[in-house]
């Protein structure tokens, strides 16, 4: 069954003829870049968007990977972030971010003759809060991973299966997504949510979210990790030495997430609003 998903999924990408691949160096992009580049060769380019909200860490890891299975890549600046619909972070803030990332990548395939553009938009994405599928609707870009029925669990069942270093990868949504709806996004905020994120990479903790919260009195980290790593991040020295280098970055409370990581927590608050608006 996944084999034969991964022949429908080959056969699209033949099917484009050449094909511009959104790549972000995360579990999606990185096999479709990688399929791409096994099926059409020169006729394939990665690009990966630069800006405030992609982690330095991140950007050259995916340029590593890039290299190491000779992905064709190239880097482009994207201004998002000049952008005041992006800035005020409305619950459809990843529209506006895709729609910059879009109209940089359309013309650069026009002119360099990518007859498509695809994105790792995937099965298991269908239903969930996502408003940059709508801009890709809008720029027709294809999302062939979804189109050959792979589901999340299964690009990491291929990606270890063709040796990539992304297959246990953790999620990694952009830095802006710490941040709840309605609070201002700003390059400051996210270069301090970049730094407390890394502390706790850097202590070993694999699924790791700070979300960034403004109070009146200053600024609040909300640490989220892996359930099955909070008891280690419990540990008196443990919990001590974060809060001393988080505050060092500038945050005023430091506060631990007991409910740990669990993808799209900064939706709870949205659901909860609309479940409220019902009664």
């Amino acid at each position: 069954m996944l084999s034969e998903k991964l022949n429908q999924l080959r056969e699209l990408l033949r099917s484009y003829g050449s094909c511009l691949v959104a790549y972000s160096g995360g579990v999606d992009s990185v096999l479709l870049a990688r399929v791409a580049r096994d099926v059409l060769g020169a006729k394939s380019l990665a690009v990966i968007a630069d800006s405030p909200s992609l982690p330095r860490r991140e950007l050259d890891e995916a340029l590593a990977i890039a290299g190491q299975f000779e992905i064709p890549v190239r880097v482009i600046r994207t201004q998002e972030f000049n952008n005041p619909e992006y800035l005020a972070n409305p619950n459809n803030r990843c529209y506006f971010c895709k729609h910059e990332l879009f109209t940089e990548l359309e013309p650069l395939a026009r002119q360099e003759g990518f007859a498509v553009i695809a994105y790792g938009e995937n099965a298991s994405d269908v239903g969930d809060h996502r408003p940059g599928a709508k801009a890709a609707t809008e720029f027709q870009v294809r999302a062939p991973l979804k189109e050959a029925g792979l589901t999340k669990a299964e690009i990491r069942e291929l990606s270890a299966q063709l040796g990539l270093p992304t297959a246990d990868k953790p999620q990694m949504a952009c830095l802006s997504s710490r941040i709840p709806y309605g609070e201002a996004v700003s390059p400051e905020k996210l270069r301090m949510i970049e730094q407390a994120e890394y502390v706790l990479r850097d202590l070993g903790f694999h699924d790791v979210r700070v979300r960034h919260h403004e109070l009146k009195q200053g600024q609040m980290a909300r640490i989220e990790v892996g359930v099955g790593e909070l008891p280690r991040l419990l540990q008196p020295d443990a919990t001590s030495r974060v809060a001393a280098a988080l505050k060092e970055i500038g945050y005023l409370h430091v506060t631990l997430d007991l409910q740990g990581y669990r993808r799209g927590s900064v939706n709870e608050a949205m659901a909860a609003k609309a479940v409220e608006a019902k009664t």
